[in-house]
């Protein structure tokens, strides 16, 4: 894997605001040559003397390269260039109407001291479309080196789709989301980095590396990385939003978790877990507070691969499935973690299995702690390995490559693999055919060359 490591440009190897000549420069510019700058205009000065000054955004030039504070509420169109560096203090909010287009190659911090945070709230756009070759990163203003989970607060998109709670408000004051509008689009995630984030305001209360709240299917996302985030990786609650290619190392808690009616899409996910710190490769709910509540979460994906860490303490079940959650999952590897790969819980969700609305099939668990198909904690009635026979899933070693090198893992699969027949997914304009199973091709490796396994 080839891992992209950066820092904020006018201070080479330093982290931003952390260096002390930089910040007695920074005081320094402040105080002689602040230019502020309207949410929406470009970075430039204006001779027009009756002006309203805006303080959300403040531009210091520092040895040639400008680097912007953001702050505040974005209530107009704004482009982020990759010819600057950014940073996030506080809660940043795009505004309905407004849209924040991100440029290829661009680098935006969050400041720790503030708890620096990326919102895009219902009616507003986010148009973040990186390339392989210049993916956009959004990671923390520490020391490189000194980089860790929970440093700044990730990105949050909230949009009008439907979830089974109504409209409703995000953790951390982050804004309501919900609706009735299930192709609603909130913008572009294209070739995106999420490094470093997750702030705990307070016990339960922690930010996601990427927050889906009520994200509607015109929202776009694809080729995107959360890396070493404090809370879960990527969380969708409710709403329609489909992603493909979606990669998440090191998380703390959950890599991939949903809630709250998710109807969506997925193909080619895959998690490695970092087993320092970390809970389930999947966590699927529709509602603890009412499991048949409607819409219910009924995601279709395909083509995953989830790694545990077994020489961790922590990496906890590959695949929990709980609290009335349907859907389908097809063509998944599933390894390495230390209880079981997959728990399915509750009355609910029994219920859901035995109808056909649950379906796990042709995939491969393999090595997982306390058994491929068993039960967490005590055996609660429902025979997963049964389940499992009975659509196809095997244990058997797929074979893949260096799945456990938190450095430079390779997911692909090998010979192994063929063991299972991929099940050919829906041919409706969002899936890819497939001829493996797992999230990574034996052709075509889509990790390399903008992801990162670096972890301070």
């Amino acid at each position: 894997m080839s891992n992209i490591e950066f820092s904020p440009a006018s201070i080479g190897k330093k982290g931003l605001y952390q260096n002390w000549v930089f910040q007695l420069m920074a005081i320094f510019a402040i105080g002689i040559a602040l230019g502020f700058v309207g949410c929406g205009s470009d970075e430039e000065e204006t001779d027009e003397p009756d002006e309203v000054l805006v303080s959300e955004e403040t531009v210091i030039d520092i040895d040639g390269r400008q680097v912007v504070v953001l702050e505040g509420k974005l209530n107009a169109d704004k482009t982020l260039s990759a010819a600057y560096d950014y940073l996030l203090r506080g809660a940043v909010f795009v505004e309905a109407g407004a849209t924040l287009t991100i440029e290829p190659g661009a680098k935006i911090y969050g400041e720790q001291a503030s708890n620096g945070t990326l919102i895009i709230a219902q009616g507003a756009k986010i148009m973040a479309e990186g390339t392989r070759d210049a993916p956009i990163v959004m990671s923390s203003d520490a020391f490189e080196g000194s980089r860790a989970r929970g440093q700044w607060g990730g990105l949050i998109i909230n949009g009008y789709a439907p979830t089974n709670q109504g409209i409703t408000f995000g953790e951390g004051d982050t804004g309501a989301f919900g609706g009735n509008n299930p192709t609603d689009s909130s913008g572009v995630l294209r070739y995106v980095r999420i490094e470093y984030a997750g702030i705990e305001f307070s016990p339960d209360n922690e930010l996601n590396g990427i927050a889906l709240q009520g994200v509607g299917s015109g929202t776009i996302i694809e080729h995107i990385q959360v890396h070493m985030n404090q809370d879960d990786g990527i969380e969708m609650f409710g709403g329609t939003v489909n992603i493909k290619y979606a990669f998440v190392t090191g998380a703390r808690d959950d890599s991939f978790d949903w809630t709250d009616g998710w109807t969506g899409k997925g193909q080619f996910w895959v998690a490695q877990q970092y087993g320092d710190d970390a809970d389930n490769g999947f966590e699927v709910d529709n509602s603890s507070k009412d499991n048949e509540a409607t819409p219910r979460s009924a995601a279709t994906i395909f083509n995953a691969t989830l790694v545990g860490d077994p020489a961790g303490p922590e990496s906890d079940n590959g695949m929990l499935i709980r609290e009335g959650a349907a859907g389908l999952y097809a063509n998944f590897i599933v390894t390495g973690f230390n209880k079981v790969g997959l728990d399915i819980n509750n009355e609910a969700t029994y219920a859901q299995a035995e109808s056909g609305a649950l379906v796990v099939k042709n995939s491969i668990f393999f090595e997982n702690g306390k058994g491929n198909f068993s039960d967490e904690k005590d055996a609660d009635g429902f025979d997963e390995a049964r389940f499992a026979a009975d659509n196809g899933n095997k244990e058997t070693d797929p074979g893949l490559v260096d799945p456990f090198n938190k450095s430079a893992p390779n997911f692909t699969p090998g010979a192994g693999a063929n063991a299972v027949n991929p099940a050919s997914p829906p041919a409706d304009g969002f899936f890819e055919p497939v001829d493996f199973i797992g999230g990574v091709s034996p052709s075509n490796n889509w990790i390399t060359g903008w992801t990162t396994s670096v972890q301070k």
